[in-house]
């Protein structure tokens, strides 16, 4: 019996969230077999997102057999959750009647995700599936800027006109509860002109007297977005003033739309991300892609290293007389060039993220500079005095040890200073920090360590 329940407790528990190996190979299990009912039971209870994530997670042929088999509890709510690698196939795979179903069901800002990235025929046959009217707002909101608000926000929005009381607003809103958004978090206050003045909170409203005028309730957080603002720009707005909702204004300033908060967190979360995958040069990619998609993204930036690495090589063959006379060098120089690249890489990441929430700006530019250069004369100094002494007792001489100090004071500030610096100035010239900032500050901090270790040792020790 203890046996048993030792055994039991050894054995991994499935999460009571996501995708669990046991629902995946038994969803394996009944896919083999061809047992649609089996399937159906195993697919029903999923939450959207773990469909998706159960897509990705297998091969094209086994996706295949999943969609034909448990096409009927298809939704569009799967679409949207998917890699944008993957819908393309998945919408091949698809019945038509199925993708028309599936479509239907979303707002008008996740139709356009999925549209936006799809090739034409693929396109074709969403927007085909759509209502007229529906299809009209997605084309419209397709008319607008990549990565603008005109293309995030939803057309469903809930509004009220300004003379409304808070009863007129509720007997609305039941009348024609048919036709409101699935979710909506605020009633847009606007006037004769339709532009917003103004949005209440459906908390306040139900719980408010239904005489009291709308107007009297507005909610101090109200803003409105501009149609062609930047998709970053929306999400950091949302994001610093702790936004639920926003309505977007055309040019004039009518309303056109509404971005709720899930989309907002989205792109910030999918900025995070990109940032993130750019430091490492690794692009846009996920684990669906195929060898040569991924080979591509990859190759340019391990050329950009190897175009730094014979850099860093042409300072070490500069002084090939003195690596001759003292092996040692050889030894410790590859520290020096690592604690640097390191350290730069520290101030980098702090200075890329710094940019992309707004935090880092001119007007404290220079404060953080000295910050980094100070940090990294304190890092080098402490690091300095360890490496005085290895040098001195693994070797046996000071100037050696005195030699690889300095040099390592030297690198680390100008590692924090590149760092910083760096993605700062390309931000300057309108190229993204997160992309090429890493090579760079890798050359630097390489080319600075060796040269200054390098030539210090051949000034002392020669």
């Amino acid at each position: 019996m203890t046996d048993d329940l030792i055994s039991e407790a050894a054995e991994p528990a499935e999460t009571t969230y996501g995708l669990g190996n046991r629902t995946v190979d038994a969803i394996r299990m009944a896919v083999a077999a061809g047992d649609t009912e089996r399937l159906g039971e195993l697919l029903e209870p999923l939450h959207a997102a773990d469909i998706a994530d159960l897509l990705e997670q297998v091969d094209s042929h086994f996706r295949r057999e999943i969609l034909f088999l448990g096409a009927r509890f298809f939704d569009g709510d799967i679409l949207s959750e998917l890699d944008e690698g993957l819908r393309e196939e998945v919408i091949s795979f698809l019945p038509r009647e199925v993708l028309a179903e599936a479509v239907r069901d979303l707002e008008s800002d996740d139709v356009v995700d999925l549209v936006e990235d799809l090739e034409e025929p693929q396109q074709t046959a969403i927007l085909e599936a759509l209502e007229d009217a529906d299809r009209v707002a997605v084309e419209q909101s397709l008319a607008y800027p990549e990565f603008s608000a005109g293309r995030l926000m939803q057309r469903e929005v809930v509004t009220a006109p300004e003379h409304w009381s808070v009863g007129e607003a509720i007997d609305h809103i039941r009348e024609y509860k048919a036709e409101m958004p699935d979710q909506f978090y605020h009633v847009i206050v606007v006037d004769p002109r339709m532009k917003p003045v103004g949005y209440v909170t459906l908390g306040k409203i139900l719980s408010t007297s239904r005489a009291v005028p709308l107007r009297e309730v507005f909610e101090d957080s109200f803003r409105t977005i501009c149609v062609t603002e930047r998709e970053s720009d929306v999400a950091y707005v949302f994001n610093q003033y702790h936004l639920i909702s926003a309505p977007v204004v055309d040019e004039d300033g009518r309303l056109v739309g509404v971005i709720t908060i899930d989309d907002a967190m989205t792109v910030l979360d999918e900025e995070h991300e990109e940032d993130i995958l750019r430091l490492a040069g690794v692009g846009e990619s996920s684990l669906s892609d195929r060898v040569i998609e991924t080979t591509r993204q990859r190759l340019p930036w391990l050329g950009v290293n190897l175009v730094t690495a014979i850099l860093a090589s042409l300072v070490i063959a500069q002084f090939e007389d003195t690596i001759t006379q003292f092996v040692a060098l050889a030894v410790l120089m590859p520290i020096v060039a690592s604690m640097g690249g390191n350290a730069g890489t520290q101030s980098l990441t702090v200075a890329v993220r710094a940019i992309a929430t707004k935090d880092l700006t001119g007007s404290n530019v220079w404060r953080v500079v000295r910050r980094e250069a100070l940090v990294g004369l304190a890092n080098g100094l402490v690091f300095a005095t360890v490496m005085g002494v290895v040098g001195l007792v693994w070797f046996g001489t000071p100037a050696l040890g005195g030699v690889i100090a300095a040099a390592m004071v030297i690198n680390l500030v100008i590692a924090g200073l590149a760092g910083i610096l760096i993605p700062v100035g390309l931000d300057k010239m309108g190229i993204d920090p997160a992309l090429a900032s890493g090579a760079f500050v890798t050359t630097v901090t390489d080319v600075v360590g060796f040269f200054a270790f390098l030539g210090l040792a051949g000034a002392v020790l020669l």
